[in-house]
């Protein structure tokens, strides 16, 4: 079903990507040069066997055409979001869409990152790398505060805490503010109130790592990069109760 390359020197592990594209000629050409940069490879034909795919390997990351048929980027991209284990997992858009319009609906959808055909095969590793490495920085983010030692996680409950209680003071900032799927909501509330990972994984009844997926994908939207700077935002911008 997948196949590797050689392993890529910038690349600390053999990271899973699923390629779904309906085009034969580009679905060969993309993984042959995401092959040779030591990706470990698996594609389907279009969204409907992709997301087949998807539920069998748990990719680390996804690259999706967007018109198929059967099942379209789009379709894809929302059955992966609402999907328990695989709603964090990053998505990039590969396609011949490249109006400015169609890559704002893209990113409304949720895709991570957005490609147009045609493209340079330096630049198509180098954005996947980067979605990649990006992830792997965020998700370490996550655990590592889930793995803080009793007092610091003390503290910043204490400091979360402390901005809640402020949080009908706080000015709401003239942003476009970004969406969010029931289970980023659910786990951006929970992370608001001051629970641990731990804690989250219980109360949604989901795996540590799977809160660590959300949790990563919340500082991605959000522009953030700790738990105390996304509280701080939520409270802003009124995100949660």
């Amino acid at each position: 079903m997948s196949e590797s390359g050689s392993t890529g020197a910038a690349v600390a592990k053999s990271q899973r990507i699923l390629l779904v594209d309906d085009e034969p000629g580009m679905r060969n050409a993309v993984q042959a040069y995401l092959q040779d940069e030591g990706f470990d490879i698996t594609t389907a034909i279009d969204g409907e066997e992709g997301w087949e795919k998807a539920q069998q390997i748990l990719p680390d990351l996804v690259i999706s055409d967007v018109m198929m048929p059967r099942c379209d980027g789009y379709q894809l991209l929302k059955r992966l979001r609402e999907d328990e284990r695989l709603g964090g997992t990053p998505v990039i858009f590969l396609t011949a869409k490249g109006m400015t319009i169609d890559r704002t609906q893209g990113y409304q959808a949720g895709v991570d990152d957005y490609i147009p055909k045609p493209f340079d095969p330096d630049e198509l590793v180098a954005r996947v790398r980067n979605v990649v490495n990006r992830q792997d920085r965020l998700l370490a983010e996550a655990a590592r505060f889930a793995d803080a030692d009793v007092g610091q996680m003390a503290r910043q409950i204490t400091e979360i805490r402390s901005m809640l209680t402020q949080a009908e003071t706080s000015p709401t900032r003239d942003i476009e503010l970004p969406s969010f799927t029931p289970r980023e909501s659910s786990v951006l509330q929970l992370v608001a109130e001051g629970l641990m990972n731990k804690e989250i994984a219980r109360q949604l009844e989901t795996s540590i790592r799977n809160v660590e997926k959300y949790v990563s994908r919340l500082f991605i939207k959000t522009g953030t990069s700790s738990r105390t700077e996304l509280v701080r935002y939520a409270l802003e911008n009124h995100l949660v109760t």
